[in-house]
This record gives C-alpha cells, structure tokens and sequence, in this order.
C-alpha cells in the first residue's frame, strides 16, 4: 500500500477506536438524563461543528482524541443534570463506558478472527523436542499443561509466546498441571539456534482445540484479557526499567506498524486480517491506559468517584480539577515526548 493509503487507513482507524470511547460515555450519560455539551472528535480547533438539541457536534484537526463535554463535569454546577449532582454509581458507569466499549470493540476483532479459524493452540504439551533443555532431575512431558512461567500466569497460547519472549534470556521456572498435580520445572532453557520446525529440532509442540461454537468465543475472550494484561506487564517493565522509552510507540509509530501489517499480507484477506489484528491491540490498549488511575484519564477521574464511594462525600472539585490539569500537562509532555522519538526513529530509519 501507498504512503498516503496508509496515512488514511491509520486515521480511519484511530478514528473509530476514539469514536466508540467516547460514544459509550456519550450513550450512558445520556441514558442517566446528564446534559451532554459538545461531543467532538479529534482536538485542537474545529473543523465544522453542528448542533442538535442541546449537545453541539463537532470534528476538530488533530486526530489524537475527543472528548464528551458533560455539564459540571469539571467544576460546580447548579444544572439539575449536572455529572457533578448525578448519584456516584451512575458517574462510575459514565466514566468507565469509554473503556468498556473499546474492550468490547477488541473482543468483536478477535471474534472476527477467530471465527477464521479451523482450530486453536491450546498450553497442553503435545511433544518436546532437542531444543530445550531442563534441570536435572525434572521434566517436560507430553500432557503438561502450562499454568505459569516464571510466575506470569497463562491462559492461552499468547501468554505462551508473550512469557518466552520476556523471560527466554534466561533459564526460567515452568509451572504445569500434570495428572492433576501443580509441578514446578525449573531451569528450563531454550536453545533457539535448534528451532527449526522440524521433527527433530523444536522446542515444544501443543495441542490443537477444535473449533466450535464455544471454543471461538473462549478463544477470543481469552486472547483480550491476554492483551490487556500484556498491558500491564509492559507498564510494569517500562516503570522499572527493563525497556527504554524507545520502547513506547505512540500515533505515528503506530501508523508505520499499520502501514507495515497492511504490507505484509499477500493477499486482500491476509492484508485485512492484519489490521483488524493491529486494531484489536490498539482498542484494547486504549481501554485499559485509559483505566489506569492517571489523572487526566478516565481511571484518574474513577479513582476520585472510588474515593468518595467510601468517603460518602465528594472531593472538593477545585482539588481535584487541580489534579486533573496537573495531570493533563504531563500526559501532554509524555505524549510529545513519543512522538518526537517515534519521528526521529522514521528519521533514522
């Protein structure tokens, strides 16, 4: 695909992914009877806009997010149907819709593909082969069903991949379900140089799972709660240390990703499938940074609505705007910061 195709096609997609985020905050505000302002894609300065009852519509110039103007969502408000005088259940379910709705989004992609499917990798393993090597005295078998490695709990096939690529570099502890039992393996070592994909050279094969109704929604839940807690571990490396910020792509690395998976297929379908796989890791983790309790993002603001479930009584809203505006600036230097290092890695080539 052309430079510009992709330009338009990475747009189009982030596009729909801040759509629907701000259109579950939309729809559950509007729902509970709160006033909506202005619900605008894109920032920066308006492009058109267009009113309808009392909510202004509007396409701004950036396409790096939107928002959902709610009445006396960041200050007082004498408005009956302000956010601010809405009953604390109903706020956490505004807030929490945006990322919901990308989740599910996630969940719909992964179902798209997965339906694709003849059948699926399961963690049970069907066979090892010469490439890994484990302590003395212990064991992989045909049968063992992976649970964990190195701790990193595994669920499906992805976790699989996700733990050997974060852990491969040095000798690592499987735990697996064997005849019912909890076994632990340690030193477990790969050899990657023997993964050659023949017989006599892999490094461990698993069981397939035929597809069936059931198993393609199982298999498609699995793989977004797989994302998202990738997520989390990504995070949790990037804050202690383990990767750079090198290692965070923001919207114009994402874009080159976009272009290079639309490349890589070799047919239409192929090519299709990348970007609806591409887009289901970008909704899901839009969902989930957005929960984190960052002020500024949707989980900032949760964490305040926690608080005062417990409290039973608001934090004064200048202290928490306060918070908010901090909380803004920084993500903004943040955002700035990934996107000045994505540009210099497309400089550098």
């Amino acid at each position: 695909m052309s430079t510009p195709v992709v330009i338009v096609i990475a747009v189009l997609l982030f596009g729909l992914v801040i759509f629907l985020h701000e259109l579950g905050h939309f729809l559950t505000a509007k729902a509970f009877g709160i006033r909506v302002n202005e619900f605008a894609l894109g920032m920066g300065p308006k492009l058109f806009s267009f009113g309808k009852g009392e909510t202004k519509y509007s396409l701004r110039l950036l396409p790096i997010g939107g928002f959902c103007a709610m009445e006396g969502e960041d200050g007082e408000s004498e408005d009956a149907r302000a956010f601010g005088r809405q009953k604390v259940w109903k706020r956490i379910i505004v807030v929490s819709a945006g990322a919901i709705m990308n989740i599910l989004l996630g969940f719909l992609l992964m179902l798209a593909l997965e339906a694709q499917q003849s059948s699926y990798l399961s963690t049970t393993i069907s066979g090892v082969g010469s490439a890994i090597t484990v302590s003395e005295g212990h064991e992989l078998q045909s049968g063992d069903r992976i649970t964990a490695i190195n701790g990193y709990w595994v669920i499906d096939d992805y976790d699989v991949s996700f733990a050997l690529s974060r852990y491969s570099a040095s000798e690592m502890t499987f735990t697996v379900r064997r005849n019912g039992q909890k076994v632990q393996v340690p030193g477990v070592k790969i050899d990657y140089s023997k993964v050659t994909g023949k017989d006599d050279g892999y490094a461990f094969y698993v069981q397939g799972v035929p597809r069936t109704f059931f198993t393609v929604i199982g298999q498609s839940a699995k793989y977004v709660v797989s994302i998202g807690r990738i997520v989390w571990a990504g995070l949790i490396d990037l804050v202690t240390g383990k990767y750079g910020l090198d290692a965070v792509t923001g919207p114009v690395g994402t874009a080159k990703i976009i272009g290079e998976a639309a490349a890589a297929g070799s047919n239409f379908l192929e090519s299709l499938n990348n970007l609806i796989w591409i887009m289901a890791l970008i909704t899901v983790n839009l969902g989930i940074f957005n929960l984190l309790p960052i002020p500024a993002l949707d989980g900032g603001r949760l964490l305040f609505l926690i608080v005062e479930a417990i409290r039973r009584k608001p934090v004064p809203p200048k202290y928490e705007g306060w918070v908010h505006a901090v909380g803004f600036v920084l993500l903004m230097l943040f955002m700035a910061a990934v996107a000045f290092n994505d540009i210099w890695n497309l400089i550098k080539g």
